[in-house]
């Protein structure tokens, strides 16, 4: 079918007398194809000296990429040499009527004349392309990956020479095409040069099998949210949910072999992402709560931050955390000295090295009264409908700017550039209405304090006030007790795993005194609600009390039932009996002092 598919297109370029005259007019004189394979984002780059055997000047150069692997771009730049020092050439995408593939045209920094050479530098970013072989692995297991591509150089133009080196991640290789000439070496494969094969669109099957431990982690969708600030902060929001698109975890997880085990493979235990040097106010959380395992190192030029999540990623495994910080505006905002700013902020932060974001959207948070001129950024993107947010004073509501793209790797760490205008007064009138709303309570207060509504005292309200209020104070000390019923409970999990008597005693004791402290405040809101007359909020408090007893004494048995299974004086199957009783009882006492609280 390929064979097929590559023989149209290139009839049709010969039957096409535009296309064909312009691609004819170009060949790939040398071709030198880097294919770096250790990550999980596979990264090709293309160093072509391109000769202009036509009659008249070549201004751009067309380069193509297979229809299949189109749909994994995520970036592709082009420059006059390889590395930092290259003067970047705009790329723009085209469409080449009757052809097969993508194309993208490169504008040459100058025209190349007739018999001269050029040299161009292309560089792709492929996600999602490595495919995890076989599917499910053993935790204790080492991940192969398979990657299937182009053995030759794929493009509209002749190509003389070309030499293709494969980069892999490990010198583990199960296997590989083996097109002759072809030399392995450690973790490099390297093809070429191939001199014979000159046709358009050249295209043999490249398949190779081999180790690939790197973490292959995903962004499913992630949104960052960037709220600006005129009083001198901008505050950064990030959620992220991630995804281990490795190969899967076959059988159950053992966190006992986890921990182990010297190498845990394609397992990702932790990750470093690199904030701002400004940076600070730092949190990271998920729906529980602050997650405490993180570490962050303040540099010179950034923030390194180690997340590590509540639990290990293997392949099929997700995550989903928030990342928030501030930094200060004046780094970010610029602005000519009247009502025009302008912001400049990278679209995509670090996440972790080598990052695959599948679906991302920016949302801008600009000061209420702002008006947007215009947005540029260094790529395609697509700006969504604009919202508006309200906060605290707000009236009208803050212009929200929405802008989204899809697929995104380290390539797309760049700034965009934001302009609008924003009325300068317009920073008083927050502070203005704070001032008008507290004066106006003042004044309230003043007349409400020389005023006198008053009929006459009514105690029995008073006295259903004060009920209600001890009852409401009781209710709280009877939800603070209840959390240390779990206290106990773990104190004794604790032992029985640790076998350690005197840090249970010690934890013990503490829990004691808490329980102590607030037995004493329920006996002394008795007291009061018996001097009130509520006589059935009292017979309730009296139940919880003794319940309460039998909690405790629960707790003790359960004790002395692990000391006895320590000691060697009772069977665990013994054990696990009696203790599910009591487990079961603890449980339906817990139930009743929670209804008997509900009924005060």
């Amino acid at each position: 079918m390929r064979s097929v598919i590559v023989f149209l297109s290139v009839f049709v370029l010969a039957h096409c007398k535009v296309n064909s005259e312009s691609f004819s007019a170009v060949v790939n004189k040398d071709v030198q194809r880097q294919l770096d394979l250790s990550s999980a984002v596979v990264k090709i780059t293309n160093e072509i000296t391109m000769e202009n055997t036509g009659k008249g000047a070549v201004k751009s150069y067309i380069f193509a990429i297979e229809d299949e692997f189109h749909g994994a771009l995520a970036s592709i730049s082009a420059s006059t040499k390889s590395g930092d020092d290259g003067t970047q050439l705009a790329t723009k995408s085209v469409s080449v009527e009757g052809t097969v593939g993508h194309f993208y045209e490169i504008s040459l920094p100058k025209p190349v004349a007739s018999g001269k050479t050029a040299e161009i530098t292309v560089t792709a970013y492929f996600s999602h392309v490595l495919v995890p072989f076989p599917a499910e692995v053993k935790q204790a297991e080492k991940q192969l990956v398979k990657y299937s591509g182009n053995l030759y150089f794929y493009s509209p133009y002749a190509t003389s020479s070309q030499t293709s080196v494969v980069s892999l991640s490990s010198a583990t290789v199960e296997s590989y095409t083996k097109t002759k000439p072809s030399t392995k070496s450690d973790s490099t494969i390297t093809y070429g040069p191939f001199e014979t094969v000159k046709d358009a669109f050249e295209y043999a099957d490249l398949t190779i099998h081999y180790e690939n431990n790197t973490p292959f982690l995903a962004v499913t969708s992630m949104v960052r949210v960037i709220e600006v600030s005129h009083w001198g902060n901008i505050a950064v929001e990030e959620t992220y949910n991630i995804r281990h698109t490795g190969a899967k975890l076959k059988g159950s997880f053992s966190r006992y072999d986890y921990q182990r085990q010297q190498s845990t493979f394609g397992s990702v235990k932790s990750f470093k992402t690199v904030l701002p040097a400004s940076a600070a106010d730092v949190y990271y959380r998920d729906e529980i709560g602050n997650i405490s395992t993180s570490n962050m190192k303040e540099m010179d030029d950034a923030v390194e931050l180690e997340l590590r999540p509540r639990f290990p990623l293997f392949g099929g495994w997700k995550t989903h955390y928030v990342i928030g910080y501030n930094v200060p505006s004046y780094q970010y905002l610029w602005t000519d000295g009247g009502n025009d700013f302008s912001l400049k902020m990278p679209f995509v932060d670090h996440i972790f090295d080598n990052q695959v974001v599948d679906d991302m959207t920016v949302k801008i948070i600009l000061p209420e009264g702002s008006d947007v001129k215009d947005i540029k950024v260094p790529f395609e993107f697509q700006r969504d409908t604009d919202e508006a947010q309200y906060t605290y004073l707000d009236t009208i509501g803050r212009p929200v700017i929405v802008l989204s793209k899809k697929n995104l790797v380290d390539h797309h760490i760049q700034d965009f550039a934001l302009r609008y205008s924003f009325n300068k007064l317009t920073l008083l009138r927050e502070p203005l209405m704070v001032v008008g709303f507290f004066y106006l309570i003042f004044l309230f207060v003043i007349i409400y304090v020389r005023l006198d509504f008053s009929i006459s005292r009514d105690e029995a309200a008073e006295s259903k006030l004060k009920v209600a209020s001890y009852i409401e104070s009781v209710q709280s000390v009877l939800d603070r007790r209840s959390a240390l019923y779990q206290a106990y409970d773990d104190a004794v999990n604790k032992y029985k795993a640790s076998k350690d008597l005197s840090a249970y005693q010690a934890q013990r004791k503490k829990v004691d005194a808490d329980h102590t402290e607030l037995t004493a405040q329920l006996s002394s809101f008795q007291s009061q609600l018996k001097s009130e007359g509520a006589d059935a909020a009292v017979e309730k408090l009296v139940e919880i009390q003794a319940m309460d007893g039998v909690y405790k004494d629960s707790v003790r048995a359960s004790f002395t039932l692990a000391e006895k299974l320590l000691a060697g004086k009772m069977t665990k199957d013994a054990y696990v009996s009696q203790e599910e009783l009591a487990a079961t009882k603890r449980a339906d006492l817990l139930n009743k002092m929670e209804n008997y609280a509900s009924q005060l």
